[in-house]
């Protein structure tokens, strides 16, 4: 472990623009958008779902080479099975003619905990200013032990149980994610209805809490910040809006798709991608499979994965998961730092 390493202390409310760049598992969060946001005022973030704690750390020391302000890292909390055998068989008959017309096959349906002990290894090891979590909140012990190398704490939580069950635990600051958001709901319940409390409702509700708040979920432009910080949050967080950024790592058949509003009319929530619910683009695949997809995250998010690989390659966003927020329509192109700016209130 780098004990050399001074302990640093963040806090929402230290930052120069009271923006944070969500976390975008699956390609678009990149070492550069981070190191441009945190290097512009805000707060850059790294998103270590999917990758390897090898992977992790490379993108760690990547921003670390190129900026001395602070940054963080985002991981998925593991959880246990929710999925039956029989409805994976099921599941995976209906994605059949897909991956028959995609000449893929299905992907293997394992359950795993994305690396959790490593990755929280590599953590504590080069001690990032800011981690946080999603899908669920770790116990006091980690929590407690990536405060003692300096770390500042942040839970994804998307109601009242979940915040005070993550403030038990010893968070320091949450993430409170509304159902406008794009992407994964933070819920900790993975095979539950999320709530549907819109955001400004979630945070006059945690409003009595001693802890900053930071608003996620429809946040693409300054008014929408400006609202969020008027009912008491410290800063927003915001994903969808730096999803167009010349520095994320965006598909191009996603970045086309959220540039064009009238082929793509609405979002909506669905977990026929990952048996998760989470909210993207409406599109063919969600039309065939949402009737029919189950719970089981993530064996359904492993099953589909060369199905999202193959429509990625060919440039098909009627198959890709097209994560994107409601106000998908006021986001713009061009460098996170314009981004950033045009987000700050």
């Amino acid at each position: 472990m780098n004990s050399e390493r001074k302990p640093r202390r963040f806090s929402p409310r230290s930052l120069e623009l009271p923006v944070i760049q969500a976390p975008m598992a699956g390609g678009p969060s990149t070492p550069e958008l981070a190191v441009a946001v945190s290097a512009g005022g805000g707060l850059g973030f790294l998103a270590a779902g999917y990758k390897t704690a090898d992977a992790m750390r490379a993108d760690i020391e990547a921003v670390r080479e190129h900026t001395g302000a602070p940054f963080g890292v985002n991981l998925f909390v593991p959880q246990p099975s929710v999925i039956t055998p029989d409805a994976l068989q099921r599941y995976a008959a209906s994605l059949a003619p897909d991956a028959e017309r995609f000449g893929v096959e299905l992907g293997d349906p394992r359950h795993d905990d994305d690396g959790w002990d490593r990755k929280l290894e590599v953590l504590l090891d080069l001690a990032p200013a800011v981690v946080s979590f999603t899908f669920d909140f770790p116990g006091a012990d980690v929590v407690e032990s990536l405060k003692k190398r300096g770390v500042y704490v942040m839970a994804t939580v998307t109601g009242r149980d979940e915040a005070l069950q993550a403030l038990t635990r010893g968070a320091d600051a949450l993430c409170v994610q509304g159902p406008e958001a794009g992407g994964h709901r933070g819920t900790f319940d993975s095979a539950g209805a999320p709530p549907e409390v819109p955001l400004h409702g979630i945070l006059e509700e945690l409003s009595d809490l001693d802890v900053p708040l930071v608003a996620a979920g429809g946040i693409t432009t300054a008014d929408e910040t400006r609202a969020a910080l008027s009912i008491g949050a410290a800063a927003v967080q915001a994903g969808t809006a730096f999803l167009r950024a010349d520095e994320a790592g965006t598909k191009p058949a996603h970045r086309a798709a959220l540039a064009s509003p009238e082929h793509f009319t609405t979002t909506a929530v669905t977990r026929a991608f990952s048996g998760r619910n989470a909210r993207g683009l409406y599109n063919a695949f969600m039309r065939r499979h949402d009737a029919d997809a189950p719970y089981g995250y993530p064996e359904i998010h492993h099953l589909t994965t060369p199905l999202r690989a193959a429509a990625a390659a060919a440039g098909d966003p009627e198959g890709l998961n097209l994560w994107a927020g409601i106000n998908y329509r006021t986001t713009m192109a061009g460098p996170a730092a314009s981004i950033l700016r045009s987000l700050a209130p």
